[in-house]
């Protein structure tokens, strides 16, 4: 599944392709892309909008548009946006919407699984409707502090691992740069969240912003299905310190890594960097 570093990286590829375009054609092929709105509907409401931001919030990406309107994007497990794109849906089966630019250019978006979603919003709903979805604090934005994630972690028993995953925490963060965070702090991670002290707390928000950051600079992690919108494979994965890496030596200390459960989702951690029972 995208998570920050991939959908920024998308956000960064096609902003200053996007900005000032206007989009004079849109097709939207399945009607799940937009559901409960029909997806004619949605077409014929974004044709003609000219665009004039394209922002991030946690794993969406916002289209803003000239007249106050919002399109999120939200690219769930393997949904991308492809541009320059070529030859409309015939060149490929999973194209689920294509939108003509006025400089006669396409931007595609396929998605192999079919969940994810594009959200139309009329001008002043972006507030609420991000707020309905409990989104925590930016990551990498100054105002995310060890304060404010240790307000969030305080007096809950569920694991930390699980904590990260719920986007209160730390919006953007999924299973991948969840593991790889833990690592950097050397937090296990089924420690209960509000059992962490003030210095691990400290260690776990660095750790999420030198993973997130590393993320960024490899161009996202391609497991299997992500691409940029040229269609290049990320290279997060080559330097995965434990996620997918079972039985391969820690970077640190050259333990066995190991794979759990955690808050429901397979996990990889280094037993003798993160002990369960904390340092």
């Amino acid at each position: 599944m995208p998570e920050l570093p991939e959908v920024e990286t998308i956000r960064q590829r096609l902003e200053p392709r996007l900005v000032g375009r206007r989009f004079e054609r849109v097709e939207i092929a399945d009607p799940r892309l937009t559901r409960p709105e029909p997806p004619e509907a949605v077409a014929a409401a974004l044709t003609g909008e000219r665009v004039v931001s394209l922002g991030r919030r946690g794993k969406y990406l916002v289209f803003g548009f000239e007249s106050g309107r919002h399109l999120l994007v939200h690219l769930r497990m393997t949904g991308n946006l492809q541009h320059p794109a070529e030859g409309g849906f015939e060149a490929d089966p999973y194209r689920r919407a294509v939108v003509r630019l006025d400089d006669g250019s396409d931007v595609a978006y396929r998605d192999v699984r079919r969940f994810g979603t594009w959200t139309l919003l009329e001008p002043n709903e972006l507030d609420e409707y991000l707020t309905a979805r409990r989104l925590g604090g930016e990551p990498l934005e100054r105002g995310f502090t060890t304060r404010k994630l240790a307000a969030v972690l305080a007096n809950r028993r569920a694991p930390v691992k699980a904590a990260l995953l719920d986007q209160r925490a730390a919006a953007g963060i999924g299973n991948i740069y969840a593991d790889e965070a833990l690592w950097r702090a050397r937090i296990h991670p089924l420690r209960s969240a509000g059992s962490l002290s003030g210095e691990e707390v400290a260690a776990l928000r660095k750790g999420i912003r030198q993973a997130l950051e590393m993320g960024i600079a490899r161009q996202g992690a391609t497991l299997r299905d992500y691409r940029d919108p040229e269609g290049r494979r990320g290279r997060m994965q080559d330097e995965f310190r434990v996620y997918g890496r079972t039985g391969e030596p820690c970077h640190r200390c050259g333990t066995p890594i190991e794979r759990i459960r955690a808050g429901g989702r397979g996990t990889w951690y280094c037993p003798a960097c993160q002990p369960l029972d904390g340092p």
